[in-house]
Parts: C-alpha cells; sequence; structure tokens
C-alpha cells in the first residue's frame, strides 16, 4: 500500500493506495504518528478511494487508530469509501463507530 499526507487547516489527509491488509502496517503507521502527536492537528482523514481491496487486519488497524486518537482527542473520518471497501466497512458496521463521508 501506498500512502501519503498532507497537513492542511487542522486535517490531516491520509491518502491510501492499493491493497489494505496486514503489509500494509507499517505504512499506515508511518503516515499517522506524526499527525496523531500533532497540537495543530484536530483531525485525520482516511481517504480510501484509492484502495481496491482490505481485509480483517485492516479493519483491526482502523480501530487502533481510532483508539489511538481517541487519547489524542482527534477525530477520524474515512473519506472516499466505495465498491467492496464501502461493502466490508458497512457490513462490519464501521459506519457506526467511524464518520464516513
Amino acid at each position: 500500500m501506498h500512502t501519503s499526507v498532507q497537513i492542511i487547516n487542522g486535517r490531516a489527509v491520509v491518502v491510501l493506495r492499493g491493497r489494505f491488509d496486514f503489509n500494509a502496517y507499517g505504512a499506515l503507521r508511518n503516515s499517522c504518528d506524526s499527525p496523531l502527536a500533532s497540537p495543530a492537528v484536530r483531525e485525520l482523514e482516511l481517504d480510501l478511494g484509492g484502495v481496491e481491496y482490505l481485509d480483517s487486519s485492516a479493519l483491526g488497524m482502523l480501530l487502533f487508530l481510532k483508539e489511538r486518537a481517541d487519547e489524542a482527542r482527534k477525530r477520524v473520518v474515512l473519506s472516499n469509501c466505495r465498491g467492496i471497501v464501502k461493502a466490508a466497512l458497512t457490513s462490519a458496521r464501521f459506519d457506526k463507530v467511524f464518520s464516513m463521508a
């Protein structure tokens, strides 16, 4: 998985592309650690529009990220969820846990 991060007006937009599975742990963590630690960032938006596949380990990573964000008093938003990604997130009831844009 490839990631990029852009911080705009207190929002860190983390764009994910490719397969979101166990092998993506390092890339996701590297992309989110700095925004989570930054007092200037109030919200993390994970743009999932470029994700072609996700598995149960990705769901676990999202929950772990949410826990870390909650501890840092930051909000997590999942955006551009579509196709099989949206179906998996909805099936797992992540639409009840995360804001989805």
